[in-house]
């Protein structure tokens, strides 16, 4: 029996998704919940498994293409039997139809449809959109569009062919300046081009949003972390032993510092739309996380009724989570107020541009012991002292320099004032 394959729904406010990758190719075999294929969002990247074992038939939507949610994207050739089960177990949990592709039950394989695919037929090939989109950005007209060797399926022509030909282009005799000879051979080397990946261009729209939006200020401070840094280290052992991850200094910068800061500034936790200004209820932290070829920035909702113990288990979730590229598109949405940790890579300091729609993002920097003045009863010392410095960036449309500066320095207080013995209580 044949079954189709759905664009999944990856969250409530997801109503289409791009195909960036195909993981199986037309023929191969595949098992139930192995993965099919990657899809991109304006959110986040997901792999997506299989919901039956069987043979993949047919592909209907090339890598780059956007397809709505609940459109076919691909055909799959299984056992009658997997199927009623498959549909048995579909009735008895929801959830499966916002993580894995939704299955549709067909008699037989249907020809594609022209318009969902969003190709171009031109003579006996067809084009898809981004073949379309490279040929009239390099000035190809469709004569020699089809004189393009195809090594996709039936002899289409690929995104890779279009490509590679193009670089043959551009080394081809009499179209590159010669350089000036002396007698002796030279070596013109070209440089190499690779397309930036899907969330690579989500990051860069997003950024560049950013700087275009807000007027993005700056203000500095710097802070005495030892008395954190001695907690850490003498419970940091325990923790781990009891709660199987390690105590990190994050859950103090957020739940202890930050969140209390923005209660007494609620300013900092608003956000701008047109001329009206939202004050949010809820403090909703977001918090960049690096990935090895890009960023996200999910995020904690109600900050402000969680404990400390509570913010360490939901900071290590969410950490494990997006780094295993597990986290849902919902989680990615709703920040009023961000946090990036750019110091776990020994940098100082930094100018983090404002994650939208906040209004106000915190960086931290590396801890680094030095030699500070340390004022006291009887007189200044100078003694070796943990120091860290803080950033914030905030949008001077709303925030003010003097309310930048007043925030950043409450949380200042807030990190060097904490006792964290009464901060930390095990349940």
């Amino acid at each position: 029996m044949i079954v189709d394959v759905i664009m999944p729904k990856m969250g409530e406010s997801i109503t289409e998704g791009t195909i960036i990758e195909w993981r199986k190719k037309v023929g191969d075999v595949i098992r139930k919940d192995e993965t099919l294929l990657e899809i991109g969002t304006d959110k986040v990247d997901s792999e997506i498994p299989s919901s039956y074992s069987g043979t993949l038939v047919e592909i209907l939507a090339e890598p780059n293409q956007v397809v709505e949610v609940g459109a076919p994207i691909a055909r799959i050739e299984v056992a009658d039997e997997e199927t009623n089960a498959q549909d048995d177990e579909t009735k008895s949990a929801d959830k499966i139809e916002e993580q894995s592709p939704v299955v549709t039950e067909t008699k037989a394989v249907k020809p594609r449809d022209k318009k969902q695919l969003s190709e171009r037929r031109t003579g006996k090939r067809l084009y898809t959109p981004v073949v379309m989109k490279i040929a009239r950005e390099a000035g190809i007209g469709m004569a020699q569009l089809e004189s393009i060797p195809g090594t996709g399926r039936g002899g289409r022509v690929t995104k890779k062919d279009i490509l590679r030909y193009l670089e043959r282009e551009d080394q081809a005799p009499g179209e590159i300046a010669q350089p000036e000879t002396t007698g002796e051979p030279v070596t013109v080397l070209s440089a190499e081009r690779e397309t930036m990946s899907h969330v690579r261009r989500l990051i860069a729209e997003h950024m560049r949003r950013s700087l275009d939006t807000s007027a993005h200020v700056y203000v500095m401070t710097e802070v005495d972390m030892s008395r954190i840094v001695s907690f850490v280290s003498r419970h940091g052992p325990e923790f781990k032993t009891r709660e199987s991850f390690s105590l990190t200094y994050t859950p103090f910068f957020v739940i202890a510092a930050t969140v209390k800061a923005l209660q007494s500034f609620p300013l900092m936790n608003a956000s701008l739309e047109e001329d009206e200004i939202v004050y949010h209820k809820h403090i909703n932290m977001g918090l960049a996380i690096a990935l090895e070829k890009g960023l996200m920035v999910p995020v904690i909702p109600r900050c402000e009724e969680l404990n400390f113990l509570g913010l360490c288990r939901k900071v290590n979730d969410l950490v494990t989570r997006t780094r295993g590229r597990r986290i849902l598109p919902d989680e990615l949405q709703g920040s009023t107020f961000s946090i990036t940790n750019f110091g776990v890579f020994n940098v100082t300091m930094g100018m983090p541009i404002i994650n939208q729609p906040n209004v106000g993002i915190l960086g931290v920097g590396t801890i680094k012991k030095r030699p500070v003045v340390v004022e006291g009863p009887a007189g200044d010392a100078v003694g070796i002292r943990s120091m860290m410095f803080l950033s914030l960036g905030f949008d001077h449309r709303l925030i003010d320099g003097a309310g930048g500066s007043r925030f950043i320095d409450q949380v200042r207080i807030n990190l060097e004032t904490m006792d964290p013995e009464r901060l930390f209580v095990w349940r």
